[in-house]
């Protein structure tokens, strides 16, 4: 089994905690169906957000989906003139046997500029995401 890495990027709609965890959620309940991931083949995540956001920690969005012992670490991406604001970014090392070819990235909402080679989703229904999220979280049996 290798250690892959899987990248993800959203934005936020403000700095607010909602905000912010509705977005870091979405995206990694998407790395998680897109992939096959299992938590317990997550080595860590580490989180970036832009200097605009600091009303949470983007990591607590993992915590919400049952990521309790993997290690998460939270920093700011470097703040680069004419950069995408409101951006969380993520990458997660993720113990697979699947080849890096294989793996499928996430880029969604205003962070699909970032790399739209690597956005080859269909458009996503972010009502019907949510209810999987609801779904995911009761079926792991993650505390509230």
């Amino acid at each position: 089994m290798n250690c892959r890495g899987v990248r993800g990027a959203t934005t936020a709609d403000s700095n607010t905690r909602e905000d912010i965890l509705d977005a870091a959620r979405q995206m990694l309940a998407l790395l998680i169906r897109l992939n096959g991931i299992e938590v317990e083949d997550v080595g860590s995540a580490i989180f970036t957000v832009t200097r605009d956001l600091d009303a949470e920690f983007p990591a607590m969005a993992a915590r919400q989906l049952g990521w309790i012992d993997v290690p998460l670490l939270c920093s700011y991406e470097i703040a680069v003139p004419g950069s995408l604001p409101r951006c969380i970014r993520v990458l997660v090392n993720w113990n697979t046997d699947k080849e890096q070819k294989q793996i499928r990235h996430v880029y969604i909402k205003d962070a699909n500029k970032l790399r739209p080679d690597l956005c080859q989703l269909p458009t996503v229904d972010f009502q019907e995401l949510e209810a999987w999220i609801a779904e995911y979280i009761q079926n792991h049996h993650v505390p509230t």
